[in-house]
């Protein structure tokens, strides 16, 4: 009992007043007197009520409830925010990362500052809706809204610019594949048709120009459909390292050789270890190589060498170097020569046999070995891609 209570006058008046009327009724002075101190007793033994303190208890419970929550979702690799009417009250360390440390204490419609974030704020039910550059031009997030009780909601973000992304590159892919695989088809069928219609009066020396035409596409297509094939093998690979213990040195030869065979077999120059042993694919690493020298021989210098080099390097790293004295790239361009279907020169790269696709499978076999890319190029010096992969651990 509280020993501030206040003295209860009224109701001592009311204990007066009863045992004055009890005697006058007749009743004992001792049952009046009795009657007058029970009741005044019983005034100071039932507690009081005390608002104030039921105020407090309720605003710890809701203090309690919300740092509980915090608890809870800090570490969630979801965005999760607390909202109380329209201001928010808590946000995890994710959206804080996501949106910043200063959203705390914001009305939550200023904070996000996306149309169709206000609308799903501002409905009387929770709901979820998909906001395109909350965070950035290119971003996507699933936004979700709940009622957590009859003040807060709770707020989670998704973050599904990754998908959007996986999303416009394969749209992209297909875009490209399809036209790359349209060229060639309608070239060969253009000129299979006008054979077709001109060929009792033709010329002997056209129809062989239209033959050399309608092959030269069809090895084209040829190799688009192989290295399609190859880029999707590598890909949906890339999750299993290779362990097989290869002799790099051999493949280097045995690829550049396959590649220069013929009028290019003297353009090569070799500065290599005798022995460089890597954990790999020997068919894979091959194809790497192949496509390596097959572009330095294309856009290099034909009156000058390619120098192919390896050796081992430091950080237990094998270290292969194909070096042209060509043109050289423009540097605006070195950032994107990975990219599928990325071209310099197109006319000049179709016209070599190029399918745009030869350095993207190469990077994503040197992401499969565990290794690094590096493309470097001067104009008017020429370009030299340099591929380091992890050593075999008998050599390391």
């Amino acid at each position: 009992m509280d020993s501030r209570r206040d003295t209860p006058w009224a109701g001592i008046a009311l204990a007066l007043i009863g045992a004055a009327a009890a005697m006058i009724s007749g009743a004992h002075p001792i049952l009046a007197l009795a009657i007058l101190l029970l009741w005044i007793g019983s005034l100071y033994l039932v507690p009081a009520p005390v608002p104030e303190r039921r105020e407090t208890d309720m605003s710890r419970s809701v203090t309690i409830t919300r740092d509980r929550i915090g608890r809870l979702v800090e570490n969630s690799n979801l965005a999760i925010l607390l909202v109380d009417g329209e201001r928010i009250v808590l946000a995890n360390a994710t959206a804080r990362e996501a949106l910043g440390a200063h959203v705390v204490g914001q009305d939550a419609r200023v904070a996000f500052r996306h149309p169709a974030a206000i609308d799903l704020l501002t409905r009387e039910r929770g709901g979820e809706t998909m906001i395109v550059g909350l965070t950035g031009p290119r971003s996507n997030w699933l936004m979700r809204r709940q009622r957590v009780d009859d003040r807060y909601w709770l707020v989670e973000l998704v973050d599904r610019s990754s998908e959007a992304e996986l999303g416009r590159a394969h749209a992209d892919f297909v875009a490209n594949a399809s036209h790359e695989l349209r060229t060639p088809l309608a070239s060969i069928i253009g000129y299979v048709e006008t054979l077709e219609d001109e060929a009792p009066d033709a010329d002997p020396a056209i129809i062989r120009k239209f033959h050399k035409t309608v092959l030269r596409e069809a090895r084209r297509l040829q190799s688009l459909v192989a290295d399609l094939m190859s880029l999707s093998k590598v890909q949906a690979e890339k999750h299993e390292v290779p362990r097989d213990r290869v002799d790099l040195t051999s493949v280097v030869k045995r690829a550049s050789h396959d590649v220069s065979a013929g009028e290019h077999s003297d353009r090569l120059v070799y500065e290599m270890d005798e022995q460089v042993l890597v954990p790999g694919e020997a068919e894979q690493l091959e194809q790497l190589v192949r496509n390596l020298v097959e572009n330095a021989l294309k856009y290099g210098d034909p009156a000058k060498p390619v120098t192919i080099s390896l050796a081992k390097g430091a950080r237990s790293m094998a270290e292969l170097v194909v070096r042209d004295l060509g043109e050289g790239i423009e540097a605006e361009h070195l950032p994107h020569l990975t990219r599928r279907f990325y071209r310099t020169d197109p006319g000049r790269s179709r016209a070599a046999g190029g399918t745009g696709l030869g350095l993207a499978i190469v990077k994503h076999i040197v992401e499969r070995h565990r290794g690094r890319l590096d493309i470097d190029s001067e104009l008017g010096v020429g370009t030299s891609v340099r591929v380091r992969l992890p050593l075999h651990e008998d050599t390391a």
